[in-house]
């Protein structure tokens, strides 16, 4: 399987990464385990995590990360997948937030939760606005020299802030942003392309694309508001369901009857097929859901079917 180049940090991936945030949540640690090792079974290898999953779950302390820790320790495996996780979200009582006191104490406790001493790609999960970012390039300098974080990246920032840390990088000689986390998939697209892609791709920049299939709309299976009440994820689906949503969808429904592909298969391939991308990231709560997305790693498109799928003002 191909591999793909994150940034310029020497580090490649397989074209698919596996979120973790279900894992402690709608997924137990056993079934969590059986989607890890489908994952692994099938040549991947990479997966991302955050300090702050699942700990909206009441008595849930940073699950997702610990039961990744827990299965890596059982299978050995520690040098054959790659780790990314996030700081920055709120911990309550943990603090919250990209100064350099708190990343190094976040840092050090994730690399406990995960039972590893380095992490692959270390991002900000978030942008702030209270902490000069040179404090936090820095400080992740400093976890870099000591072995404990390979490469960095970050999450949700726009091309301004990107721009003022990728400056700082190389007017300071500081590690920089090799990746960038951010909202992008065949119904949402503004928050990628125009001025955010454009600088990723000169800099050489790999993004990571979350919310790979809307939240579930782009499997095709919420069409009406009847839909919507049928699913607990009703809600978080709705945002997506207007013309726009529908425009995308009657598209995707010609595409995947010609290639006699399934619409998340086809949005995990469009992903792939956008410059700038290092690999699509989804999460999943069952193995036949994972088998499912990891079809579109595999599913090539024609100029035809990317150009009808290239609808304006989403």
């Amino acid at each position: 399987m191909d591999h793909r180049a994150l940034g310029r940090s020497g580090l490649s991936i397989a074209p698919f990464i596996l979120g973790t945030n279900t894992a402690g949540w709608t997924a137990d640690q056993a079934t969590s385990f059986d989607i890890f090792d489908a994952f692994t079974d099938q040549g991947f290898g990479a997966f991302d995590t955050a300090d702050v999953y699942s700990r909206w779950v009441p008595g849930n302390d940073s699950e997702s990360e610990r039961i990744l820790g827990r299965w890596m320790k059982a299978r050995g495996n520690r040098d054959r997948v790659q780790i990314f996780t996030k700081v920055g979200m709120d911990l309550g009582a943990g603090g919250k937030g990209l100064s350099a006191a708190h990343i190094e104490r976040a840092a050090e406790a994730s690399l406990r939760r995960l039972q590893t001493d380095y992490i692959d790609l270390y991002q900000s999960h978030l942008f702030d606005a209270g902490v000069p970012q040179d404090e936090t390039l820095k400080a992740y300098e400093r976890l870099i020299a000591a072995g404990k974080v390979r490469a960095i990246g970050c999450s949700n920032f726009n091309a301004d802030q990107l721009g003022e840390a990728l400056s700082l990088s190389q007017d300071q000689g500081l590690p920089r942003y090799e990746t960038v986390q951010n909202e992008y998939n065949l119904r949402t697209r503004h928050k990628y392309e125009g001025d955010l892609q454009d600088l990723m791709l000169f800099e050489g920049l790999s993004l990571i694309p979350f919310y790979s299939l809307s939240a579930g709309f782009l499997t095709g299976k919420y069409r009406t508001k009847a839909d919507l009440a049928q699913s607990p994820r009703g809600n978080s689906v709705s945002r997506y369901l207007n013309d726009d949503g529908l425009r995308v969808l009657a598209a995707m429904d010609q595409v995947t009857e010609a290639r006699g592909a399934s619409h998340a298969a086809l949005a995990i391939s469009w992903l792939l097929h956008q410059p700038g991308v290092v690999a699509p990231l989804a999460s999943v709560t069952s193995v036949a859901q994972l088998t499912a997305l990891l079809e579109g790693v595999l599913l090539q498109l024609t100029p035809e079917d990317l150009n009808l799928l290239d609808l304006k003002g989403l």
